[in-house]
This record gives C-alpha cells, structure tokens and sequence, in this order.
C-alpha cells in the first residue's frame, strides 16, 4: 500500500498528464481544492484541458491558475463568477464553457462514477440548460437528459487519508471532492496528513482507499478567502 504515496505532487502525476485529456477537479470555492497538484499540471506544460470543477478559482489561485497560463480549453462548472480572466476568455470566445446546475453537475459525476450513463432531472427545464437535450415526459412532468461525467484523472483534495488511501473530508471541502473522485479513470489525492493504516474509524471514512491511486501530503497550506467583507470599528 505504501506504493500509493509519493514525495510530491509532480511525481504523482508522473505519467497521467497529456494533451487534450479531461480532469475532474475537486473544491468548493477555494475549500478543498488540490492546490500541489493543480500546481504541478501548469508546471508539466499539458494544454487543451477539458476540466470539469464546481467553479474556476479566482485570478491566480486554484484553477485560476490554468486560466491565466492558458492550458484549459473547455470548462465544465456550474459557478465561475470570482474569476474576471474566466470572464475574458469566454466573451473573447477563447474558452468553450459548458455552465451546468450545482445539484446536476453534483450528479453527473456522482453518476459517471456509477457507471450510469444518464439521468432524467427537471432542473434546467424550459430553459437554456434544456436547449439540445433529450426530453422525456413521466407522470405528466417533463424531465430533460443529462450525462455522466467520467474523466480521465481525477485530482482531489482531502483532510485526512491512512497509508491504505482511506480519506477524511472535513466539512465544503466534501462537497464535490468526493463525487470527483469517483468520476475518473484514476484519482490522484493530497491530503493534510496521512497516518498507518487502520488509525481511522472505519465509520468515518468518506472515499474508500480503493478510488485513489496515488496519494501526497501537501501541508502545509495558507488559507485563502475569495472575498474578505470587514465592517468599520465601532468607536465608543
């Protein structure tokens, strides 16, 4: 098991990158997002990304970061409003973007990772989500066809993993990393601390070890807020 660890981020994705390939990408906001192994993507240089992520960062952080160094071709999201570079390139027409509901996005790649190829969801009915979609009426509710996401590599971050690849979300961060997990061909995980195998409660174990593949500690991390609302002090 100890084969799944490697030293950094560079030497995990060693191998897993090329061209044109389509990465899922765990975070909600800037929580729990695979900032070592987002790194490490824009140093190997790899272009024409499809990726598929809950938002784009903000300008020079998380995949922000792939934005400004130009190597994402097609962005899979469902929340990109923080980031003015993702903003550019769209208007420009120099990203393809295919905006997605939370919910829905959520449950394409949950599905992806079942091996179920579509579902039926009347989210997006009657509107611009809908536009080029099978439809299918049941009990007299029209419902519009989504697909399964299933990538070629998945790239998450977690709190806590053991030497077996078990790992522990702690609170957002759970909200799309783990469905992404599951949505790829192989998962590629960085972790806050990693202890021995069996330290963890079995029951609390989010992803079983046996989604990911490969598995670095990227501590220690700098917490980043997108926005930062203060209010004057009060004087007595």
């Amino acid at each position: 098991m100890a084969r799944k660890i490697f030293n950094n981020a560079a030497s995990a994705l060693e191998g897993l990158l090329a061209d044109g390939m389509f990465i899922c990408a765990g975070g909600f906001g800037l929580c729990g997002i695979p900032e070592r192994l987002i790194d490490a993507v824009r140093d190997s240089g790899v272009s024409n990304l499809t990726i598929a992520s809950n938002n784009a960062g903000i300008d020079n952080e998380g995949l922000g970061k792939l934005l400004r160094t130009r190597q994402i071709k097609k962005m899979i999201s469902s929340y990109v409003g923080e980031n003015k570079e993702f903003e550019r390139q769209y208007l420009a027409g120099e990203l393809e973007v295919e905006f997605c509901p939370q919910g829905t996005l959520a449950e394409r790649c949950r599905a992806g990772g079942a091996g179920i190829p579509g579902f039926y969801t009347k989210t997006g009915v009657g509107t611009t989500v809908a536009e080029g979609k099978e439809t299918k009426t049941f009990e007299g509710q029209e419902y519009i066809l989504e697909r399964g996401i299933f990538g070629d590599l998945a790239i998450i971050k977690g709190w806590k993993a053991d030497e077996s690849g078990n790992l522990i979300f702690r609170k957002t961060a759970r909200n799309f990393n783990q469905p992404m997990a599951t949505a790829a061909r192989i998962c590629v995980a960085e972790v806050e601390e990693i202890v021995p195998t069996g330290s963890l409660d079995p029951d609390h174990i989010h992803l079983p070890g046996i989604y990911v593949k490969r598995l670095i500690v990227g501590a220690p991390y700098d917490k980043k807020i997108e926005q930062k609302t203060v209010r004057a002090r009060e004087v007595a």
